[in-house]
């Protein structure tokens, strides 16, 4: 019988020194940090990363604001359910998401902070809220269908159509979040980094969602989540008039220049800075240059 191991993160913690919060969502633990006061920045992350991928930037501005960031359920320090229990789809990730900040009560507008497939959970719910927005920091994400004419990259494409060798690859031998180590950032992590990315995926139930966010790609109409991302894609305008912070790392094979060109035709206005030794994993790649420049934006655009 597979067992779900317990996920130790003693040896890192001195990187994610954060107080883990708890919220039930139909019997399902939610976590998420909650660290700061004032107004709002929640950070929504992708796959297969958590709450720890945006561990800087929680540390940057918690001093000045209050920085919430959950983790996916099957991901980071949230529950690892079977898919009978919870059905990993795109609009289940948004109402997750919608349950954890009515019940915070966040009283100021918020920011969001995006990565990956943070991108269209967090615009999915600022099109539920557009009345709650407040400025958007983007980061190697989309948000839209795929711009006219780009194919799935072959990897994705193999996860999604072999099922019972990708289940194996990406559950059994955890080829998706191992390889993501080495794939999504162009100057390399370290081995600290590493060992926290990638412990809450130690072992075959712990590795579900990474299975299921591939499996969810909208390639079809017939595939559910592709109508919920064309509505988001027809109703991006709405937010036209929102500041918005892009930061692009250069050497991403998913989320490419052709993703930001596209965001920088349906946000002409938006302030772009583009990292060309960076990969998908941009916050990891360049810290140093991406956190001064969001507190910076966030100065200019409070309230």
């Amino acid at each position: 019988m597979l067992r779900r191991k317990p996920i130790d993160i003693s040896g890192f913690k001195h990187l994610y020194p954060f107080q883990s919060h708890f919220m039930n969502i139909d019997g399902l633990q939610y976590h998420y940090v909650d660290e700061g006061s004032g107004e709002p920045i929640v950070m929504v992350h992708g796959n297969p990363t958590w709450s720890f991928y945006y561990r800087e930037l929680i540390k940057s501005l918690s001093g000045r604001y209050r920085t919430i960031a959950p983790d996916h359920i099957g991901c980071g320090l949230s529950d690892k359910p079977d898919s009978k229990t919870y059905d990993y789809k795109f609009k289940s990730r948004v109402d997750d998401l919608e349950t954890l900040i009515e019940n915070l009560k966040p009283k100021e507008k918020i920011t969001l902070v995006l990565h990956d497939w943070g991108g269209f959970i967090g615009m999915a719910y600022a099109l539920r809220h557009p009345e709650r927005m407040g400025p958007i920091v983007l980061m190697n994400t989309a948000a839209f269908l795929p711009p006219t004419g780009k194919p799935i990259p072959t990897a994705l494409k193999l996860i999604r159509s072999l099922k019972p060798l990708a289940t194996l690859a990406v559950q059994g031998f955890n080829l998706f979040a191992r390889g993501a180590l080495f794939k999504n950032s162009h100057k390399g992590l370290s081995k600290d980094v590493k060992a926290g990315l990638i412990a809450p995926y130690n072992c075959w139930k712990n590795r579900v969602a990474t299975l299921k966010f591939v499996q969810d790609i909208h390639l079809t109409e017939n595939n559910p989540t592709y109508g919920l991302v064309k509505t988001l894609d027809q109703n991006l305008k709405l937010f036209l008039n929102i500041p918005m912070l892009i930061c692009w790392g250069e050497h991403d094979f998913v989320f490419d220049l052709d993703y930001l060109g596209e965001w920088q035709r349906r946000f002409p206005a938006a302030e772009v800075h583009r990292f060309a030794d960076a990969g998908h994993y941009v916050l990891e790649d360049a810290p140093e240059e991406i956190i001064p420049l969001v507190d910076d934006f966030l100065n200019r655009h409070k309230g």
